[in-house]
């Protein structure tokens, strides 16, 4: 079959590999990335058992691009970009790492199979983490992260060392959670799933190539009867037309499903500030508030000289948000987050501005009256994160970009001191 030179309106270059489910497009007008082409093919154990199915081509790339953008969201780095055609998305260009990375809640499967005695359904916590060598013609065999480190590869002048494997390990680990709390949303329970890694121009490692409902196996209800994912066809001993059209049925309700996997409670942090010359300081929270994905407004008021309209304020928020934090900025003697935490159920921030008198300010923040719950921070990217922190309890994307930011905080760490050994 002739390979398809145009793509709407992507000019395709060389194939750069072709699998069992998918073709990878050189993208010559696009420096540095590739188009992805999905395949009406369905296949297990190792290709052995393939057929075709009409339409699965489209329904894996709109899961896939639901479940990037999910990832996205959550502050996870991925080789994605944007879809191109019913079909086909586009990606960063990446040399991929040849390692299948598993994590699972439950134990079921091959995990069974390879460690007999475990029973079916023991819960790992934390998720079990495991690695796989991409080599069909042995199975892809398990490998331990000594295995991967030791095989010293290198792509775009990374080396994959034990760095490197700490941190696709760790973001594995985050990008299962993520998704598992999202599929949690509309009572599935995620019980393994598999991602790979690439490495861009750049030398950046991200998330690659394709998540769909070949990537994991997902249990409506937690009720393995209900399977909606690729292991039904696995189970399937002789597939019939029917067979493959409750297949296809399951992978269109899952991307269907997709849709609705957003955070149901609206947040907001609402930053309080006693004084309009305390602007400076208030942007700075909502900037970093806002980059770990909080909605957050600002409002100019004080407790000591419009204490009726600063409780009016609060209570239109009280009125409208499910998930609420304030944050006051004051000094002298602050009286706006003791009254604001003497009003309301919700959690309270002092941050006070910083001035030539900040650590007369500071004690005013701290000596609350009794029954006052404010929490005090200095730093505005300090009073952002704690926001975050109490948000991220009831929204799974501001909590995984929390941990997202913790592991790209250690990486870059890592970094610099790989730099200092080698001086």
């Amino acid at each position: 079959m002739a390979l398809p030179k145009e793509v709407v309106g992507f000019k395709l270059g060389s194939l750069l590999i072709e699998g069992k489910t998918k073709q990878v497009f050189d993208l010559p007008d696009v420096p540095g990335h590739c188009l992805l082409l999905n395949k009406d093919r369905i296949t297990a154990g190792d290709g052995v058992k393939a057929h075709d199915m009409e339409g699965k081509a489209a329904i894996s790339n709109q899961t896939n691009a639901k479940v990037f953008e999910i990832l996205k969201a959550a502050g996870i780095k991925t080789a994605f970009v944007k879809i191109a055609s019913p079909t086909a998305f586009i990606s960063k260009k990446c040399d991929m790492v040849p390692i299948e990375w598993v994590t699972r809640r439950l134990a079921t499967g091959s995990f069974l199979k390879r460690n007999p005695g475990v029973p079916e359904g023991f819960r790992f916590t934390p998720p079990k983490q495991e690695t796989f060598f991409k080599d069909d013609a042995n199975h892809d065999p398990q490998w331990s992260e000594e295995q991967i480190v030791s095989a010293n590869f290198k792509f775009n002048n990374i080396v994959i060392g034990q760095d490197e494997v700490d941190f696709m390990r760790k973001t594995t680990i985050l990008v299962f959670e993520v998704l598992e709390k999202a599929w949690a949303l509309r009572d599935c329970a995620l019980i393994d799933m598999k991602i790979e890694f690439g490495v861009d121009a750049d030398g950046n490692i991200l998330v690659a190539d394709v998540i769909d409902s070949d990537s994991w196996r997902l249990w409506p209800s937690g009720d393995k009867r209900l399977m909606v994912d690729k292991q039904v066809y696995r189970n399937l001993t002789n597939v019939t037309s029917a067979d493959l059209d409750k297949v296809k049925r399951n992978f269109a309700w899952v991307k269907d499903q997709l849709d609705h996997l957003k955070p149901t409670i609206h947040h907001k942090v609402v930053i309080f500030m006693g004084s309009p010359a305390d602007q400076e300081h208030c942007q700075k929270i909502a900037k970093a508030g806002r980059e770990l994905g909080l909605d957050v407004d600002l409002r100019v008021t004080s407790a000591h000289k419009a204490t009726e309209e600063t409780l009016r304020i609060m209570q239109q928020y009280e009125d409208t948000h499910g998930a609420l934090v304030f944050i006051a900025v004051a000094g002298r003697s602050n009286g706006l987050g003791p009254v604001l935490s003497g009003n309301t159920s919700y959690p309270v921030i002092n941050c006070p501005p910083p001035s030539d008198k900040l650590v007369q300010d500071i004690w005013s923040s701290l000596s609350v009256p009794s029954g006052l719950g404010c929490a005090t921070v200095i730093y505005p990217d300090s009073a952002a994160l704690m926001a975050a922190q109490i948000i991220g309890l009831q929204d799974y994307l501001v909590w995984g970009r929390l941990r997202a930011r913790q592991i790209e905080m250690a990486a870059a760490l890592r970094v610099a001191d790989k730099k200092i050994r080698n001086l």
